[in-house]
């Protein structure tokens, strides 16, 4: 297609992604309580919760914005609306990329969302549960006498950016297993920068976190598993291939054997040709 084609079909993708999110808020604006009760939980399992209030039992939150009210249900709506729509807006994602794949590479379709969405959810749900963990080691840094006075704005936002940031993580190994598949990325290529790309996600891992090693390391580590994990398929991928391609591993300047044997095609023909 044409760039003016792509740009309207990437258009029309994104406006039917951002209908699934509008929708899965919706849903997050109705269940704003039991929501909320849930995002909640992290936090008033840590002692400084109750700091404000000096009632150990309570849990307290505090905005100091006239709008930080209505935005935080605005907040936990898209966290809810994200997570929810998350099957349709990937769908979408991998919609727009289809029209390049030939016919035989379109049935992957199904693998991607298959695989993408258990993926997202489960690092999302790992952002969750190690929240709690995180900020007690950051709160440990607080000298005595000193009072957390949390508000609700920088709360979300930190639970926004760790679910995003762990989903979308675990989704990075699946894309290497599709340029795989595609036959983009070998797994020779990928043995020989393996190290360099095991670095990468611990850099990575550390600017997308707090400064604090435990949330860098729940990242991390699982991420280079999977990373390890989709090289292991890309290995078995290329054997597979290399049984049924008597090319693949020759170097550019090696000559491949040819079979002298003539063919059924080649012994008609020399009986049909008379001998000049």
């Amino acid at each position: 297609m044409p760039l003016v084609e792509h740009l309207r079909e990437l258009r029309n993708r994104m406006v039917k992604a951002l209908i699934f999110v509008a929708a899965g808020v919706g849903l997050g604006f109705y269940f704003f309580d039991p929501v909320w009760e849930v995002l909640k939980q992290p936090y008033c399992g840590l002692p400084q919760s109750g700091e404000v209030t000096g009632d150990a039992d309570a849990c307290s939150l505090i905005y100091t914005g006239i709008f930080e009210a209505f935005f935080l249900r605005f907040k936990v709506a898209l966290i809810v609306g994200i997570l929810v729509s998350c099957p349709f807006w990937l769908t979408q994602l991998w919609l727009f990329v289809a029209p390049a794949l030939r016919g035989k590479e379109k049935r992957y379709t199904w693998f991607f969302i298959g695989a993408a969405v258990p993926l997202f959810l489960t690092g999302s749900a790992l952002a969750y549960f190690i929240t709690q963990q995180a900020m007690e080691i950051l709160f440990a840094f607080a000298a005595e006498g000193e009072i957390a006075m949390i508000t609700i704005t920088n709360y979300l936002n930190y639970m926004i950016t760790m679910v995003l940031v762990f989903g979308i993580a675990f989704v990075v190994p699946l894309i290497v297993v599709l340029l795989n598949l595609l036959g983009v990325l070998s797994h020779a290529a990928i043995a020989k920068w393996r190290r360099l790309i095991i670095f990468l996600a611990f850099v990575a891992s550390a600017m997308a976190t707090p400064a604090e090693p435990f949330s860098m390391l729940a990242l991390a580590i699982p991420v280079i598993m999977l990373f390890e994990l989709s090289e292991l398929f890309c290995y078995l991928n290329d054997r597979r291939k290399s049984r049924h391609d008597p090319t693949v591993g020759l170097s550019d300047d090696e000559i491949s054997e040819l079979d002298e044997e003539p063919s059924p095609i080649d012994e008609e023909t020399s009986r049909e040709t008379p001998n000049r």
